[in-house]
C-alpha cells in the first residue's frame, strides 16, 4: 500500500507539474529562442528546471501559509509581474519591427550572464509562477500523504520539459534560417507576454 501511495503521488505530481508548464509562456518562449539559436542551452534549461523545482518545493512546504499571513503580497506580485511582461513584450515587438535576424549557430552577441539574468527574471518575476505553480501545487499536494514523492514528481517534470524544449527546438532550425520566421516568433512572443499581463490585471 505504501508503494502504491508513493507511485500515485509521484505520478500525480509529475502530471500536474508538466501540465502547468506545457503552455507557451514567457519562460518557455525564451527557452525555445535559446534552443533555436543554440546558445547556452544547457545552462538555460538547468536554470529553469532548478528554479521551478525550488518553487514547487516551496509551494509544497507552505506558501499558502505566507499568503494567509501576508494577503497583500498577491496584489504586489501581480502588478510587478504585469509591468515586467509588458516591457519584455515591447522589446520583442521592437525586435520584430527591426527584423534582420536569422538563425546561425552561435550567432548573437548576448553573453552567458545576460542570458541567465533574463532567464531568472522571466522565471522569478512571473506572477503565474507564484499564483499557479506554488499555490496550486501546494494545495493539491495536501491531498497526498507522500508529499515528498509528489514534490519530486512535479520537480522532475520541469527537468524533462525544459530539456526537451531546449534541445528539441533544434529540429526547427531549418525554418528559422529565414529572417521572417524570427519576426513571426517575436510577434507571437509579444502577444503571449501582453495577454498574460492583461489577464493578471483583469483577474
Amino acid at each position: 500500500m505504501a508503494a502504491i501511495g508513493l507511485n500515485s503521488a509521484f505520478t500525480a505530481g509529475f502530471a500536474l507539474g508538466f501540465s502547468l508548464i506545457l503552455a507557451i509562456g514567457a519562460q518557455n518562449a525564451f527557452v525555445l529562442r535559446q534552443g533555436l539559436k543554440r546558445q547556452y542551452v544547457l545552462a538555460i534549461c538547468l536554470t529553469c528546471a532548478i528554479s521551478d523545482a525550488t518553487l514547487i518545493i516551496a509551494g509544497v512546504v507552505g506558501f499558502e501559509w505566507l499568503v494567509t499571513v501576508l494577503p497583500g503580497v498577491v496584489g504586489v506580485v501581480k502588478w510587478l509581474g504585469a509591468l515586467f511582461l509588458f516591457g519584455y513584450g515591447a522589446l520583442s515587438l521592437r525586435s520584430a519591427y527591426i527584423g534582420g535576424e536569422k538563425l546561425q549557430a552561435g550567432s548573437g552577441a548576448q553573453t552567458l550572464s545576460a542570458a541567465l539574468l533574463t532567464c531568472l527574471a522571466l522565471t522569478w518575476l512571473n506572477p503565474h509562477v507564484y499564483l499557479d505553480t506554488m499555490l496550486l501545487t501546494g494545495s493539491i499536494s495536501a491531498q497526498y500523504e507522500a508529499k515528498t514523492a509528489f514534490a519530486f514528481g512535479a520537480a522532475l517534470s520541469s527537468f524533462v520539459f525544459f530539456f526537451a524544449l531546449g534541445y528539441g527546438a533544434r529540429m526547427l532550425a531549418p525554418v528559422f534560417a529565414q529572417p521572417v520566421a524570427w519576426r513571426i516568433l517575436d510577434v507571437l512572443i509579444c502577444m503571449v507576454m501582453w495577454s498574460i499581463a492583461f489577464s493578471l490585471l483583469t483577474h
